[in-house]
């Protein structure tokens, strides 16, 4: 049975204005690094201006550089497209309170700047490049998460970057399921809507093919589509999730939350030994305090680094592709991380867990059961 509830959200954050700008990880197929490259005070933008390479254009989501999650995983691909296809960028970022018109904007001003490719992270970008992109036909443009394709049908030169998040999650659930000692797990999801219910989906189902009577909890800071600053950017909210689910007895909680997700750390901290947290997107042990580390159990790594680096060289190499472009486990598009040493004993079991999946034995729902 699928258990929810939904936490208030509390949103703090400021606005952003449009600025110039390792450890090894394993996994049943998953990526072979972590994706989390990059950091909020670097800025390769702006100490690089001259190159060979293309002119990247990247418009981040709520939240922003320096998230340890969605954004920075796309800086470091634009970091890789610096530093290995010798390309120059430019950055925007998102203000809490956007719409379609905002981002619109935004990419304009991106597209004015002489940039290409334009890549705009995150699935609220889709109406606002579906829009834009007819108006540039010389620039490309590509949406993390999108579904812009299937608004402007005819566009050429617009792609939607997706991932099998649902098979990642299933990998980590699995380690939670193994993990675990109460039999109690949770999920603290960012916005409840079709994407993030993938994540959830994949987990739930990872988890019952190890324990089928396992209780999971799922808990989403928010319900409303259009406030990705109360999903995304809420920590206090993530804390507050996640205490609640350890004094509950559960005992790992996966949070799919972008920068609300540091909160679900705090807690898993506090909540002392046997408590565990599954990071997303990026290997998050790697970023997070040393306190919050030996609490950090694995990351479900989802490669937007790898999907911004090939955008990039897409346009270098004059190989782009329009259309839904999708990273999978076959694909190493997700996977899981390894850092810290605690699924070490586990791996086997998530390996052939992946190995299932790739070879079709597998399908994981991409959908709740309820």
């Amino acid at each position: 049975m699928r258990r929810m509830s939904k936490i208030a959200a509390v949103t703090m954050v400021g606005a952003l204005a449009l600025t110039g700008c390792g450890s090894n990880s394993g996994g049943g197929g998953g990526g072979s690094d972590s994706g989390s490259g990059g950091s909020a005070s670097e800025d390769v933008c702006k100490s690089k201006t001259d190159g060979e390479g293309p002119k990247i254009g990247l418009a981040y989501d709520v939240g922003g550089r320096g998230d340890q999650s969605f954004n920075d995983s796309a800086y470091a691909g634009l970091k890789k497209a610096v530093d290995e296809i010798d390309a120059t960028c430019v950055e925007a970022n998102a203000q809490t309170d956007d719409n379609d018109t905002t981002r619109a904007e935004r990419l304009r001003t991106l597209a004015e700047g002489g940039v290409n490719p334009v890549i705009a992270v995150g699935y609220l970008y889709s109406p606002a490049a579906a829009q834009v992109a007819p108006e540039y036909p010389d620039v490309d443009f590509a949406v993390i998460d999108g579904f812009s394709t299937t608004i402007a049908k005819d566009a050429t030169n617009l792609a939607d970057l997706t991932f099998a998040e649902n098979e990642g999650s299933y990998l980590v659930g699995v380690a939670a399921a193994l993990k675990s000692e109460s039999g109690k797990i949770g999920f603290v999801g960012g916005v409840d809507g079709a994407l993030i219910q993938k994540f959830e989906a994949g987990y739930v189902a990872g988890a019952k093919s190890v324990k089928p009577d396992i209780d999971v909890e799922i808990q989403y800071l928010t319900q409303d589509q259009n406030d990705a600053a109360a999903g995304y950017e809420n920590p206090s909210g993530g804390k507050a999730a996640a205490e609640a689910m350890y004094q509950d007895g559960r005992d790992v909680v996966y949070h799919a939350a972008g920068k609300s997700g540091l909160g679900v750390f705090q807690a898993a901290a506090a909540a002392g030994e046997g408590n565990w947290a599954i990071g997303v997107d990026s290997d998050q042990y790697l970023t997070a305090p040393e306190d919050q580390q030996p609490r950090i159990l694995t990351s479900m790594l989802k490669r937007i680094d790898t999907a911004v680096f090939e955008a990039g060289s897409a346009v270098a190499d004059d190989s782009w592709k329009s259309g839904f472009v999708t990273y999978d486990l076959k694909s190493d598009g997700v996977g899981y991380s390894t850092s810290g040493g605690f699924v070490d004993d586990l791996r086997t079991q998530i390996d052939e867990a992946g190995d299932q999946i790739k070879s079709g034995e597998v399908t994981v729902p991409s959908e709740p059961e309820n």
